[in-house]
């Protein structure tokens, strides 16, 4: 491989979440060990890597269409070999070979520490058939590679556990990434070190259920004995935590969170609903008082608490009555950021095959009242936060070349908006600085630097 490494670059398209991202930072470490190139353009790769989505049906599509977009460039770039890994590779590897005789190789989820050994391979078997290595043996400590960071300067993710037992019933999530496997918690530290060596000030912990960390390793969760130990890292400021389900917050966690210096009073809630039948046939954990008795508690200990959770509308069943329900309750807690999704029947879920499917256009119906909502309640959240200072990591310029923009404790990457802002000195991404926020839109906010770290 080593005389083949030193005449091949390889670029990676990472399509999906920020697990997806994570997943392709380590298949570029990998690389990157092997001794291969790893540039940022894949019109500049000998080996083009897509790292697939198949959550739903719109990112299947998009992944097909990326990988059709992807093979051109074995006719009008450099491209000698087109590698499909991800998740579409794990759940759909004989469709692959079937439909898309571009694809080179197909690496599964649980094989992308196989990376550089598949293409070596992949070049020795051109032209018989896609080399292919999709294996269900699901394991942890992938996750414990080498990582090359592609986020802005200062912010990386940390991927606590892979995979999910919470079996919602329109979640095909434990169908392609299996069970959940917490990691080691010196193994998390270790990396938090080694990021905040890096130059990482914010790291943001991610997985598919994080308030259940810990629970197939200790027989119970232990997400905040492992906060406490992040917070001892040296040169780690912010702790970002994403994904918290409702019925695994305790009082142990909301104390952890509250009274850290470093972690961030950010509650990421993905509720999906509010109704209790819905919510029973979403075959999610805990119930409407429950939630509410949940969302009391953090807002009381953090005032300043930013709130972001995720909708499900036209979920098969769901009446009038429930979708009322969810208005009143979207109106009444008032979330900082919601994200809206219409239900989705995806194959191989308890759902897809229940009775009572809600047409499309009723669905789209609720969407567009709760999209309009939700947009409406977020700038009314962000007029809250005008005047106010806030520390802003710095992640690039506008096109226009007059504002700034980044994040601050408020503003999870990717999901959510950007603090633009003006600055007299001069800013570098990764700069952090203290911004007084002027003018809230529905999902940005704008102001100007007053302070400088």
């Amino acid at each position: 491989m080593n005389e083949l490494a030193d005449n091949i670059s390889a670029a990676i398209v990472s399509l999906g979440c920020a697990k997806n991202l994570v997943d392709s930072e380590l298949m570029l470490g990998k690389l990157r060990e092997r001794g291969i190139e790893t540039v940022g353009d894949a019109a500049e790769a000998d080996v083009v890597i897509v790292n697939t989505c198949a959550f739903i049906e719109e990112a299947r599509e998009e992944a097909i269409n990326t990988i059709l977009e992807l093979a051109e460039l074995k006719k009008s770039g450099k491209c000698r070999l087109l590698v499909v890994a991800g998740c579409l590779a794990q759940r759909y590897p004989d469709e692959i070979k079937a439909e898309l005789p571009e694809v080179d190789a197909i690496v599964g989820i649980n094989s992308i520490d196989h990376i550089a050994d598949v293409i070596e391979n992949a070049f020795e078997k051109r032209g018989n058939g896609p080399e292919t290595d999709v294996s269900d043996n699901y394991d942890a400590s992938y996750m414990n590679g080498p990582r090359v960071i592609s986020t802005p300067a200062g912010s990386a993710y940390i991927k606590i556990a892979e995979g999910c037992d919470n079996r919602c019933s329109f979640c095909a999530i434990p169908l392609i990434r299996g069970r959940m496997r917490s990691r080691k918690p010196e193994d998390i530290v270790k990396e938090a070190r080694e990021l905040a060596s890096e130059g990482v000030r914010e790291v943001n912990i991610i997985a598919q259920d994080i308030t259940k960390y810990g629970k197939d390793l200790f027989g119970k969760p232990r997400l905040a004995a492992l906060l406490k130990e992040l917070e001892k890292v040296d040169g780690i400021r912010l702790i970002r935590l994403l994904y918290l389900y409702p019925d695994e917050i305790d009082d142990e966690l909301i104390e952890t969170v509250a009274q850290s210096e470093k972690i961030a009073h950010y509650i990421d809630l993905p509720l999906q609903h509010i109704s209790d039948p819905l919510l029973n046939k979403m075959n999610r954990r805990g119930n409407s008082a429950e939630i509410r008795t949940v969302i009391s508690k953090l807002k009381a200990a953090m005032p300043d608490c930013i709130f972001r959770t995720t909708f499900i509308v036209g979920f098969p069943g769901e009446t009038d009555e429930d979708f009322d329900e969810l208005m009143k309750f979207v109106k009444e807690y008032p979330f900082d950021r919601i994200g809206v999704f219409k239900y989705s029947p995806e194959e191989g879920t308890t759902a897809a095959n229940m009775p009572d499917q809600v047409p499309e256009d009723v669905k789209q119906e609720r969407y567009d009242r709760l999209y309009t909502a939700a947009a409406e309640i977020s700038a009314r959240q962000g007029n809250k936060r005008i005047g106010s200072t806030v520390r802003v990591i710095t992640e690039g310029v506008s096109d226009d070349g007059i504002f700034y923009f980044g994040r601050s404790y408020a503003e999870a990457p990717d999901s959510d908006g950007k603090i633009f802002f003006t600055s007299e000195e001069p800013l570098e991404e990764g700069d952090e600085v203290g911004v007084k926020l002027l003018i809230a839109e529905e999902y940005d906010m704008t102001g100007r630097a007053v302070r400088y770290y």
